[in-house]
């Protein structure tokens, strides 16, 4: 998690993590670089943590050069627009993947599979569709018919949620940092954060981060001066965050919402693997408290 900080998708490297070590325990390690011992059937690929139907087609056909159909986003984009669908349902889907399957070449389905990919992402865009050098244009009914941009519609963009969080950077007498894991089953599982949450409309942020930080940790905390505020968005939430130094009074930390909490020495923060908008929290710590960057925590 520490070399993918910053990358975002973070469930996504835990899967691959599980997925390998599961690879491993069915190929064995004396088999690992003979592909004759690896698993060629979709279900088996299936099976994995976070490997879906057309992963596990690019999969196969791309590491054995089997005739397995594919369905990402941008071939789902160019059988649409060459069958005019509009949207697509399960119903549609369903013919989406037959077109794959009889499309695909069953001589050279590598290929074959990583040029509709790469011809969704240069000719087939979402936008602007280069049409006119398009070699499908003759069978495309979104072309002959329509305007293919259209095809599929687009959904309505959700209006993305925003929320003030409160963060508290809890020190201890010997000027020690509380960080605490997040849970596994949670969005960005396994990395380390600061303690706090959401302010609700009735409180101050101070009041929020006392109160977070009780929920969360079990102990009672002096909220002292504002460190930063910021805003930072991911592609689905906004967050408004103001960080405070607050000073541990009284209680015996426990990981009440976490899975795991450590006292650390403030420079010692760059060793842990944490979510990107906690970078600019510890680049501004490091500011406050004179402590040297090694690394630049600023690259996301």
């Amino acid at each position: 998690l520490l070399i993918w900080q910053g990358l975002g998708y973070y469930s996504r490297a835990n899967r691959i993590y599980q997925s390998s070590k599961i690879l491993m325990k069915l190929v064995g390690k004396n088999f690992c670089k003979d592909p004759h011992f690896w698993p060629i059937e979709i279900d088996q690929w299936i099976s994995l943590p976070g490997i879906g139907r057309s992963t596990a087609g690019s999969i196969i056909s791309s590491a054995f050069n089997l005739a397995t159909p594919i369905l990402d986003g941008n071939v789902k984009r160019i059988l649409s627009r060459l069958l005019a669908f509009e949207r697509t349902t399960i119903k549609e889907e369903k013919k989406l993947w037959e077109l794959s399957s009889i499309l695909l070449s069953t001589i050279r389905p590598r290929d074959f599979n990583q040029a509709l990919m790469d011809f969704g992402a240069t000719i087939c865009t979402p936008k602007k569709p280069s049409c006119i050098s398009c070699p499908l244009q003759k069978f495309c009914i979104a072309y002959l018919r329509y305007d293919p941009h259209n095809f599929p519609k687009k959904d309505m963009k959700k209006i993305i949620p925003f929320h003030e969080i409160g963060i508290g950077l809890v020190f201890s007498q010997e000027g020690k940092l509380l960080i605490d894991q997040r849970l596994e089953s949670v969005s960005m599982g396994g990395m380390w954060e600061f303690p706090g949450g959401k302010k609700t409309p009735d409180e101050s942020i101070k009041e929020t981060i006392k109160r977070e930080i009780q929920e969360e940790l079990g102990i009672i905390v002096q909220v002292g001066a504002k460190l930063l505020s910021f805003e930072h968005a991911y592609s689905h939430k906004k967050f408004f965050f103001t960080v405070h130094i607050c000073e541990w009074e009284s209680g015996e930390p426990q990981p009440l919402a976490s899975q795991k909490l450590l006292w650390v020495s403030p420079e010692k923060l760059v060793d842990f693997p944490f979510p990107a908008a906690n970078s600019k929290i510890i680049a501004e710590l490091f500011k406050h408290l004179g402590i040297e960057n090694k690394k630049n925590l600023n690259h996301q």
